[in-house]
């Protein structure tokens, strides 16, 4: 799952309105920010299986400490503490740990049986819509746009210069999940750095969402 978590977030800012948007792309993608950290820290690993599902190459050898059922709930309460201590609201922070969690539920969807339940890395789990590439699509595609419909009907971009970096976040969304879906895949022998490495990339959407969400002019 890729932008169907950002669907998510967007869906969000309707019953969170005072949430910004840069933090529900921070909390939506909570576990896989932190999880090339890991991969280069050799901490977790991943590595390249050609065909390892129809919808891609990457072979997710080792990672309950980010994308296990354990370890997802431990960061969406840490997540929620930080939010509360900055915020000091309540219900806020119970909404953004859910949606760090939420993150967890789309990827047992998508993924093979490689989602483990605990820390211990047992009991992998996962539905394997990744083994549909049109299925993929149709799911990750209507999370996206109706959460996209959504944000757009409660939260619309305050200045034209806002209104074009909106777009251009959700164009380079779809973009780089049009490339992954159907672009060339990483090649077998490929080390797991060069596969994390440019992930650690995807913090830019952060700043980038709150900004376009910002409510100044």
């Amino acid at each position: 799952m890729f932008i169907g978590h950002f669907g998510v977030a967007f869906a969000t800012k309707k019953v969170a309105p005072k949430i910004s948007l840069g933090v529900l792309f921070m909390a939506c993608q909570f576990m896989d920010l932190i999880w090339p950290a890991l991969v280069l820290m050799g901490v977790e690993k991943v590595s390249v299986e050609p065909h390892a599902t129809a919808f891609n190459s990457i072979n997710f050898e080792y990672y309950p400490f980010t994308h296990s059922l354990v370890g997802a709930l431990i960061l969406s309460i840490l997540f929620r503490w930080i939010y509360y201590a900055f915020t000091r609201d309540r219900r806020s922070s119970w909404i953004v740990s859910a949606v760090v969690l939420s993150h967890w539920v789309l990827d047992w969807v998508v993924h093979r049986p490689d989602l483990p339940l605990s820390i211990n890395n047992t009991h992998q789990m996962g539905l394997g819509l990744w083994n549909s590439v049109f299925g993929t699509v149709i799911v990750e595609s209507f999370l996206f746009f109706g959460g996209y419909y959504l944000y757009y009907k409660t939260a619309k971009p305050t200045t034209p210069a806002k209104r074009w970096g909106l777009w251009g976040l959700v164009a380079f969304l779809l973009v780089i999940y049009l490339v992954n879906a159907w672009g060339p895949q990483p090649q077998e022998g490929m080390p797991g750095s060069a596969i994390a490495g440019p992930a650690l990339a995807m913090w830019i959407l952060v700043p980038w969402a709150w900004w376009a969400d910002s409510r100044t002019h």
